[in-house]
């Protein structure tokens, strides 16, 4: 579980952000619902549930990025929010060069049975 609640859809970006800093990949996975999909590149197929996601997540976990999110905006109906968030992403590859990503995200989130909050689609390419 994330070491914080997400007790808002926007928390779950700033937590997100956070875990792929800090290098928790298991932390990052438990905001996605089990049925969610996650859009890992600009025009990839999306990648269906946990076990997908977090072999997609790995490899950005590993580079321990600093995910800088802005929030666009969030509007919730019910148990369903959409979040858009401008972000930025940098790091370091692993040969050493320097990484800059940047986009607008078109997230889907669900409320939990808890009240938490989790993605359900994940497409940081939303916007493009």
């Amino acid at each position: 579980m994330p070491t914080m609640t997400a007790t808002a859809p926007a928390d779950v970006i700033t937590l997100f952000a956070a875990a792929l800093h800090d290098g928790r990949l298991d932390d990052a996975v438990a905001l996605y619902e089990p049925d969610a999909v996650f859009i890992a590149q600009p025009g990839a197929e999306p990648v269906h549930g946990l076990d997908q996601i977090r072999a997609a997540l790995a490899g950005f976990t590993a580079l321990r990025p600093t995910l800088t999110p802005d929030i666009r905006k969030v509007v919730r109906a019910g148990d369903v929010a959409t979040v858009l968030n401008a972000w930025t992403l940098d790091g370091t590859t692993p040969d050493g060069m320097p990484l800059h990503l940047s986009g607008t995200s078109a997230d889907v989130l669900r409320r939990r049975p808890d009240g938490t909050w989790g993605l359900l689609i994940d497409d940081p390419w939303g916007a493009q």
